[in-house]
């Protein structure tokens, strides 16, 4: 069992920063990736970033150039810089961790509440 623990969302202005982080914690495992999804009111949960151990990072276009994932494998934290948000980036974030083994098992955050607001 993983548990994950996020912080770092808040209320912020259009072209403000945010950093969110994801920690997890648990008995003896290991992380094959960490990312973030978000879910807006009314639509669906949807892939923000992931890192995948070994690869490069992926990222929604809607964030390319904005946002930037990253690991800190000592720690077993993700975090997602969030710069020159925009309205459309409010949403609950959540963070997803999936571990290493077959099949494999995944573990979500509680989410955290992002707001881009004048």
């Amino acid at each position: 069992q993983v548990h994950l623990v996020e912080s770092g969302g808040g209320l912020v202005q259009p072209g403000g920063s945010l950093r969110l982080s994801c920690a997890a914690s648990g008995n003896r495992f290991s992380i094959y990736s960490m990312g973030w999804y978000r879910q807006a009111p009314g639509k669906s949960r949807q892939l923000v970033a992931d890192a995948i151990s070994g690869r490069l990072a992926n990222y929604a276009d809607s964030v390319k150039g904005r946002f930037t994932i990253s690991r800190d494998n000592t720690k077993n934290t993700v975090y997602l810089q969030m710069n020159s948000l925009k309205l459309e980036d409010t949403a609950v974030y959540y963070c997803y961790v999936v571990l290493e083994g077959w099949p494999r098992q995944g573990y979500w955050g509680q989410g955290t509440q992002v707001t881009v607001s004048s």
